[in-house]
């Protein structure tokens, strides 16, 4: 076997099921499940209906690794729209390929990009952040590096902050605006110097953009990678490589549904290693993702059920939590005035409501662990069932946690 799989930690969810084995949860109240990142709105009915119109002919033939032409035009069109790019500057053909959810183009992108005829490879990362980059980095044989977000960096990544010795063995740098688990969204600013950084030492960035459709309807929306380049007069997308997906956007998980964008250089490459890699996207689900892309009142509808969850929520979580609103994304990202892990273990015990301890997304470094102290508490119920977990989590805080410390 790979002996680097000896070196994977954990998943967060397998780490807090064996947390929460040693407890008895309240069995007076039904669990409210607030720890992972699984949107439970219904999904579209378009998608829904082009699914049952083409599921046959979607079964008939093996999808491309590149996918349909209908899709990756959907996308083109998509960025180009949302982010405020010029028409026709995303080639569909060159500039576009159809994956299986992010989570599998965030892991295998890496394996493509990472060269070992550069010495000590390495890719860096926002710490806290998804488990997935350090687990790429690792398979891919290169060091994982992490870049802490603070209260003090206002949750972004100091990219300043890393010498140049770093930067000289970066190979990959994953970003992601709006961020997984701050909220928190990269202005003009950081993405001018992430792309300074990159032309000076030749890496890639990935920009994990999967949350960009959920933001405040009353804020401009987050700013993407690619329409930072655009605002930079940056041409042909240069070592950037956005990453989509219906999950969030769509409230379709269960889909396995996005695409990536960018560079077509690093594009055609990666295309390559997916003609290998075999993980191509059913017919089917191409068709219906195309219609998603297409349709945006539903995205608008989910936008404002977020919204709704927020503006409830908030009054009754900040007395007693250290939270902040987020810029985009469904989490708080809360500091809890203790430990992280006990405080999810008695909550779980006392109230049956689920959180996900901040240290199970985060990594100890020379500085800190940015997740020690926080928890992260995922809005994806419906509206009522979160007000219920908010009640529950404030009588908690104020009955139970702040006498125990």
């Amino acid at each position: 076997m790979n002996r680097q799989l000896a070196e994977l930690k954990p998943y967060p969810f397998d780490r807090l099921r064996s947390l929460f084995d040693q407890v008895v949860p309240n069995p007076t109240l039904a669990n409210i499940a607030l720890h992972i990142g699984e949107p439970r709105h219904a999904p579209p009915v378009v998608i829904l209906n082009s699914l049952q119109h083409d599921i046959a002919a979607g079964l008939s033939s093996y999808p491309l690794s590149r996918g349909i032409d209908t899709l990756r035009e959907a996308a083109a069109d998509w960025l180009e729209a949302r982010f405020e790019l010029p028409k026709g500057c995303i080639d569909p053909v060159t500039m576009v390929i159809p994956v299986a959810g992010t989570r599998e183009a965030l892991f295998s992108f890496c394996q493509a990009v990472v060269s070992h005829a550069r010495p000590d490879p390495l890719v860096a990362m926002p710490n806290p952040g998804y488990q997935i980059y350090e687990g790429a980095a690792i398979l891919a044989g290169a060091e994982p590096y992490y870049i802490n977000t603070t209260a003090e960096t206002g949750f972004l990544p100091d990219l300043a902050s890393v010498d140049a010795s770093t930067w000289q063995r970066c190979q990959l740098l994953y970003m992601c605006s709006p961020g997984n688990p701050t909220g928190q969204v990269l202005d003009i600013d950081a993405w001018r110097l992430a792309l300074n950084l990159a032309d000076q030492y030749d890496f890639v960035i990935a920009s994990d953009e999967c949350y960009s459709e959920i933001y405040d309807p009353t804020q401009p929306p987050p700013l993407g990678l690619l329409q930072a380049c655009q605002q930079l007069d940056r041409k042909g997308f240069s070592r950037c490589i956005v990453f989509h997906s219906l999950s969030k956007r769509s409230s379709v998980p269960g889909l396995r549904s996005g695409f990536v964008a960018g560079d077509a250089d690093n594009l055609r490459d990666y295309l390559l290693y997916r003609s290998y890699h075999g993980c191509a996207v059913n017919n089917a689900v191409q068709l219906a993702s195309a219609i998603g892309w297409r349709d945006e009142a539903h995205v608008q509808s989910n936008r404002n059920l977020y919204a709704q969850k927020f503006a409830a929520v908030a009054p009754l979580l900040c007395p007693h939590l250290d939270i902040y609103q987020p810029q985009g994304g469904f989490y708080y990202w809360a500091g809890v005035n203790g430990n992280e892990q006990t405080f999810a273990q008695d909550l779980f015990a006392n109230q049956n409501v689920s959180v996900l301890p901040g240290s199970f997304m985060s990594r100890a470094t020379s500085e800190g662990d940015p997740g020690q102290g926080r928890v992260r508490i995922s809005l994806v119920a419906e509206l009522e069932a979160c007000i219920e977990a908010a009640q529950r989590i404030a009588t908690f805080t104020q009955q139970e946690w702040n006498r125990e410390i």
